[in-house]
């Protein structure tokens, strides 16, 4: 199950790769994301040509989205950098699909070069396509519901996100593109982050359902993909329930066969584009306690920072930490776990209950598989961490070395220096 909050290697291992590599750096479990992607794939056998399409912003690392292209996963891009990343890999073609906001002219042609599936966040955006790469053969847009839906925390309230072509707006869009000459249709939407409540992803699925009926019934366009997005969230807490992929896929199997097959679309292909569902669990934050200090709380000093992972100190987020080798002891002291970064908002945990711990300890902080590394940052002088694939037969492999001070250094002109053009 995916709340198992246990860690892949004992503690004897994790020294012994902290001795090559060290502290802090995240490892990612190889055995565990193949059998998830497997599982995910399982679970919707049914729909013909499944495909997730793996958000690549969740954990941007080559070696990682090629174990997802051998699953037989695409890629969900929103940058420039993030198509060049995925074509690198051997991502191609409609294994592509590229959503973005607010986009610059120059991303569409290099979504357009690659033959992705562009996914348009706006109307308005019509223009700067045709203008920059032309009308492709297929074409969707993502849908805002506004306060038909409601979203959750970590998204918002759909009527509030910048994201996505209106209600009052969505049926004009595929007109407008069906007259300028595009023949396939795809239809999008991403309305909740992070979330485990498996109805919405029936509800979501409903009302993508109902909305490519009325398309086709008001401008006489077949829908031939349905993106239900991402969103699907993992079980941080120990205690949290994992979304339940076939309760999820037998709703929407049978919504299928009520309101698609009936409308006389069927077949119709439906993807997601799911990122921390995929690697979120299964990568692990390692890290070393430099210091254990008593002030008017008890505090552990990690040497790893909120620039390793973000998550606690800008959403509040709970991640599991586990103390290697102490598995079993009971939890008997209260600490906020920090990191040096001058923000008292530089803390993996509050409040949290943990064997007695020393300096020198490894701590071992669960769920840094997706938006870990992807959202690391310099703030402060601080060099984000390697990362580590604990492959299948055991041994580690280096995937991304650790930043150096060089790196820190490497676009900057100081003074005097020589201006390399």
């Amino acid at each position: 199950m995916l709340n198992e909050k246990k860690i892949p290697l004992g503690k004897g291992q994790l020294e012994a790769i902290a001795a090559e590599y060290p502290t802090p750096f995240i490892l990612y479990d190889e055995k565990a994301i193949r059998e998830n992607a497997r599982r995910f794939y399982k679970a919707f056998s049914w729909v013909e040509g499944f495909k997730n399409h793996f958000a690549v912003k969740a954990c941007p690392n080559p070696a990682i989205l090629n174990i997802l292209l051998e699953e037989g996963m695409g890629v969900d891009c929103s940058s420039l950098p993030e198509l060049l990343l995925s074509e690198k890999v051997g991502f191609e073609g409609e294994e592509i699909v590229f959503t973005s906001n607010d986009t610059p002219a120059e991303e569409f042609s290099a979504a357009a070069r690659l033959g992705a599936v562009i996914n348009l966040d706006d109307i308005g955006h019509i223009e700067t396509l045709e203008k920059s790469a032309g009308i492709p053969e297929l074409i969707s847009f993502r849908y805002n519901p506004g306060d038909a839906r409601t979203g959750n925390v970590l998204i918002g309230e759909p009527q509030e996100a910048k994201y996505g072509v209106t209600r009052d707006q969505i049926v004009d869009a595929y007109r407008a593109m069906q007259a300028k000459g595009a023949k396939r249709f795809g239809l999008h939407t991403m309305v909740a982050s992070n979330e485990l409540e498996s109805t919405y992803f029936v509800e979501t699925a409903r009302m993508l359902f109902e909305l490519a009926v009325q398309i086709r019934q008001e401008c006489g366009i077949s829908m031939e993909l349905l993106n239900m997005g991402g969103g699907i969230g993992i079980p941080y807490r120990p205690e949290d329930e994992a979304v339940d992929l076939n309760y999820v896929s037998a709703g929407m199997q049978d919504l299928y066969r009520r309101i698609i097959a009936p409308a006389g679309l069927d077949p119709l292909k439906i993807v997601f584009e799911c990122g921390r569902l995929v690697t979120g669990p299964y990568g692990y934050l390692v890290s070393r306690v430099r210091h254990v200090a008593r002030k008017y709380k008890d505090y552990i000093g990690l040497d790893a920072c909120m620039a390793n992972l973000m998550r606690p100190g800008i959403y509040g987020a709970y991640h599991h930490i586990t103390v290697p080798g102490r598995e079993d002891q009971r939890a008997e002291k209260i600490y906020d776990v920090t990191g040096s970064l001058c923000e008292n908002n530089d803390k993996f945990a509050v409040d949290r209950a943990l064997p007695a711990v020393e300096a020198g300890d490894l701590l071992v902080i669960h769920d840094a598989g997706a938006h870990g590394y992807a959202m690391g940052f310099n703030y402060n002088g601080k060099l984000r961490s390697a990362e580590l694939l604990l492959k299948v037969d055991g041994s580690v492999q280096q995937i991304r070395r650790a930043e150096t001070i060089d790196d820190y250094f490497a676009t900057m002109r100081f003074p005097g220096a020589p201006v390399n053009i």
